[in-house]
């Protein structure tokens, strides 16, 4: 493995193991549980996608037009990237992004998912960060919504791959793996499409998007030290922001 991935990867290891023993873990035991989750969780799949778009904007023409950017195998890893996050499959075959698809989840389960809806629609009269700051959200995601979109919006390519890779990965423990395991078994026609959405994120995401990014990371940081400097200590500082967002979700 590349040694600078590996430097990162020990960087980060400290507040990725605390994140993966937050008690937001525990607090998801039931069908109630896991809806509160997905409600406030919801911010995180949503803001992912705006992450992922800036960095399909940075490193590919998206502009009229067309020119080259950038080098053929970037351009290649973030759409490839992009092609599943944005337009996968459903349970039954049936296209559609990963973000409607954990809508669909929630609308399962009976969540209220009109506070993101909510949020979407003021963006056609708002700023994202007036539109975060107006929002009736918990004090603890408007921050975890500022800093992603700040990243998105202003950061270096480089800052944007790595929170991407390393600061957003979603953290699935075994053990939320096993309670989701039994609220399916309690409740499979409430829970079964946030059952597939999980399996999925875990098969996709955590495996080939995982050795994507790594690999986009890699070249867009190089043999640059300031560069993965850099990168880790925004890597940082996304996880620290997930931590937030878990305080908001049991903050109840």
């Amino acid at each position: 493995m590349n040694a600078f991935i590996s430097k990162l990867q020990g960087d980060i290891q400290a507040q990725r193991a605390q994140l993966l023993q937050h008690p937001v873990y525990q607090s998801i035991n039931d069908l109630n549980g896991l809806i509160e989750f997905s409600q406030k969780h919801v911010f995180a799949v949503w803001d992912f996608m705006s992450l992922l778009k800036a960095l399909q904007r940075d490193l590919t023409c998206v502009d009229l037009p067309w020119v080259p950017v950038g080098t053929a195998d970037t351009r290649y890893l973030i759409n490839e990237i992009v092609l599943g996050e944005e337009s996968d499959v459903d349970e039954n075959g049936v296209r559609i992004s990963h973000f409607e698809l954990y809508i669909k989840a929630m609308n399962q389960m009976g969540a209220n998912f009109q506070p993101i809806f909510e949020l979407i629609d003021s963006l056609k009269s708002e700023h994202i960060f007036s539109a975060i700051d107006k929002a009736n959200l918990h004090p603890k995601i408007k921050s975890f919504l500022h800093f992603t979109f700040d990243v998105a919006l202003n950061a270096p390519t480089h800052v944007k791959a790595a929170v991407f890779t390393f600061g957003r990965e979603d953290l699935i423990p075994d053990m939320f793996v096993e309670i989701l395991q039994q609220i399916y078994k309690d409740h499979p026609e409430k829970v079964s499409t946030f059952k597939y959405y999980i399996e999925r994120h875990i098969e996709v995401d955590g495996d080939h998007h995982s050795h994507l990014a790594l690999e986009m990371v890699s070249q867009l940081c190089g043999d640059d030290q300031s560069k993965w400097e850099e990168a880790s200590r925004y890597s940082v500082e996304s996880l620290k922001q997930r931590s937030l967002l878990w305080d908001a979700i049991i903050d109840r």
